[in-house]
């Protein structure tokens, strides 16, 4: 079996986008690491040292990975990749939608599309790109 696992990589808030994550879809981070006593910490210099330099986000239907970069992973919110939700719950799909979306930029408003689900799209206020889509 094989599994794909988005890795995240954030400018130094990754321990802030991490707990907005768990507070908008719930779940729990996991082997969260430190750059700081880690093989890393020389890497990530002085200002890192407190920052992840690894964790595990998993919540009901999904799995991610996330880290601060050390520098070896420019940071960019102009990338090619979105997470992509999918439900069958419309309003906790709307409920997704609006705290994930709060503070970000809203690229496509939450409603019904021509294929008969609603869906709808954004970069959330850590420059992660999302898509909600809900059939039910």
């Amino acid at each position: 079996m094989i599994q794909l696992a988005p890795y995240l990589y954030f400018g130094g808030n990754c321990e802030e986008a991490l707990n907005f994550y768990k507070e908008c879809l719930g779940g729990s981070i996991s082997d969260l690491h430190r750059y700081e006593g880690s093989p890393m910490e020389q890497q990530a210099g002085g200002g890192q040292k407190n920052k992840i330099m690894h964790s595990t986000f998993t919540f009901d239907g999904g799995t991610f990975m996330a880290s601060d970069s050390s520098g070896q992973h420019p940071v960019s919110s102009d990338g090619n990749v979105a997470l992509s939700i999918g439900l069958d719950d419309a309003k906790r799909a709307e409920r997704i939608f609006a705290a994930l979306s709060a503070g970000g930029h809203v690229t496509m408003p939450f409603e019904k599309q021509f294929w008969g689900a609603k869906f709808g799209m954004f970069k959330d206020r850590y420059g992660i790109a999302w898509m909600i889509n809900c059939g039910g």
